[in-house]
Order: structure tokens, then sequence, then C-alpha cells
């Protein structure tokens, strides 16, 4: 199964200023929401306001199809 990582990047406030793989129809902070709440165990923090989801390719699909629905 292949995963993906997408990058976040995280303003001194806490809020998502940076993230990959986001639809245009969401904002940052969006698309870090619907993650969070569409998978399990897939969040690593990272140092320097930085993170990484690992997600396998068929998932991510799925979850960006449904953000955009």
């Amino acid at each position: 199964m292949e995963k993906i990582m997408i990058h976040v990047r995280f303003a001194p406030n806490g809020t998502v200023t940076e993230i990959g793989e986001r639809p245009a129809s969401a904002s940052a902070q969006q698309w870090f929401n619907h993650l969070s709440r569409g998978t399990t165990n897939c969040y690593e923090s990272l140092s320097g306001g930085r993170g990484v989801f690992r997600i396998a390719r068929e998932e991510m699909d799925a979850l960006k199809a449904a953000c955009a629905a």
C-alpha cells in the first residue's frame, strides 16, 4: 500500500498556514480539520511548528472527494 506524506506548517498561534494536497475549494485550516477528523493515527507532530500526515493514496482520494462534496 502506497502512502503519501502531507506536510503541514503552523503559525505561532496554532492556525494552519500551509498544507499539502489541499483541494482548491478548502482553506488550509479547513483541509487540516477535515484530515484530522477523517483519519486515525495518521498525524505526527514535528518541531518548529510543523507536522505530517501519512495517508494511503486510496484513503487520500476518498478524503478529497468527501471534502469537495
